[in-house]
């Protein structure tokens, strides 16, 4: 599988349609990380082929995302699980 069509790999996130949502770029990300996975690889992997990117560019990417405002209204849920993570890691450092 490619890259979505509608997006070079690695591009610029091109912001959506009205000032106040998200690019289609981070609106990818968040649907990635709301999916299950069925092993270890199968994420690396799936965000290889259907983003375009590392691994480690994915995460940077997404942990920028996790503090947008934005995609806090778009998926709540899912930021706010990020958010958990990320916070209960910090504590364990």
């Amino acid at each position: 599988m490619t890259a979505p069509d509608h997006e070079p790999r690695d591009a610029p996130a091109a912001p959506a349609p009205g000032a106040d949502e998200l690019s289609v770029r981070d609106r990818a990300l968040l649907a990635l990380e709301r999916r299950p996975w069925p092993g270890p690889g199968a994420k690396e992997r799936a965000i290889r082929e259907e983003l375009g990117i590392s691994p480690v560019r994915y995460y940077q990417l997404l942990n920028a995302l996790i503090e947008d405002e934005r995609a806090l209204r778009e998926d709540p849920v899912t930021v706010n699980r990020l958010r958990r993570v990320r916070d209960a890691r910090r504590g364990r450092r």
